[in-house]
């Protein structure tokens, strides 16, 4: 299986940051190129002004090629279809973006809706049937109510992002640096995902603190989270570094494997190490981190290999 043909979601396991980038903003997507964001996003939604959409659209096929020469995945967020979606489409598959990432996703259907948009438009450009995934962005109650619904509506859904500004916004929440008031709905959207097979994008930091960026993320990570989106070009580095396994963690590993795998030659169900039982689940834990390690360490700076 190449990557091309591969699960949706499993041709972009390797990505841990997800930046999103003005689309009518020439200096913005020069400067993405260069940051050390493993994903692109050419944002044509809130961060484009409605009166600089077309201009954005004629950016995007020489964007995304300079953006893959750099070695980034590329993705592209439209507009709602009932807005100026349909315009911004047929406008950017003609660059071939990696991913289609779609606003204010409301339930299955507005999934099952661009995805026949796409499957047109790879059609008329000549772009191999499949091969563009796609990325809702959930941002509502009712959304994160159908996060596993929206997740499974096309085979064609790579992952979900969890959109925090306008979900807070819908539940009336006060927004803060800790970001407590959204505990529940990142707890509930990532079981969603992982329920569903695809990755589940964490929101973004959106304060200018790269040292609040790293709590932020390493409080992801310990939910289970290992990809991010990210507003702000300074926090790829950070996000990046929490979203991989350090060299301490692997060696940490590699004992947790050692010593469960001799206990088993034992004869044993599980085995003391550190003070601490471990037992299968933290043995494939432990298995799993390994291999992310290993597979983001053979990637290097280009993260377009799937995680075996």
């Amino acid at each position: 299986m190449t990557a091309a043909t591969a699960p949706a979601p499993d041709r972009f396991r390797l990505c841990r940051s997800w930046l999103f980038v003005e689309g009518a903003s020439e200096a913005a997507i020069a400067e993405a190129a260069a940051c050390p964001a493993d994903l692109l996003i050419h944002e044509l939604e809130d961060f484009t002004p409605p009166e600089r959409r077309p201009e954005a659209r004629t950016l995007a096929p020489a964007a995304y090629d300079r953006w893959r020469a750099a070695g980034k995945r590329v993705a592209v967020r439209v507009n709602p279809l009932d807005g100026d979606g349909m315009a911004d489409l047929a406008a950017v598959m003609r660059g071939r973006p990696d991913i289609v990432a779609l606003p204010k996703v409301s339930g299955p259907d507005d999934v099952i809706r661009l995805a026949e948009a796409v499957a047109a438009l790879e059609a008329a450009h000549g772009i191999a049937p499949g091969t563009t995934a796609l990325l809702p962005n959930i941002e509502s109650a009712r959304a994160l109510r159908l996060t596993f619904e929206i997740a499974t509506a096309s085979p064609r859904v790579a992952g979900c992002v969890l959109a925090s500004e306008d979900l807070a916004a819908d539940l009336g929440a006060e927004r803060g640096p800790d970001a407590t008031e959204l505990d529940h709905a990142r707890g509930r959207f990532l079981v969603d995902c992982v329920a569903a097979g695809v990755i589940a994008v964490d929101c973004p930091y959106t304060w200018h603190d790269p040292a609040g960026a790293e709590a932020d993320t390493c409080r992801a990570r310990r939910l289970g989270y290992v990809a991010k989106s990210l507003v702000d070009p300074a926090h790829a580095a950070v996000i990046n570094a929490v979203l991989t396994p350090s060299p301490h963690e692997v060696a940490r590993a590699e004992r947790v494997v050692a010593a469960f795998e001799a206990a088993r030659a034992r004869g044993e169900a599980r085995v003391m190490l550190d003070g601490i039982e471990v037992e299968l689940p933290r043995y494939g834990n432990a298995k799993r981190l390994l291999a992310r390690a290993a597979a983001l360490a053979s990637a290097g700076g280009s993260r377009h290999s799937p995680v075996p």
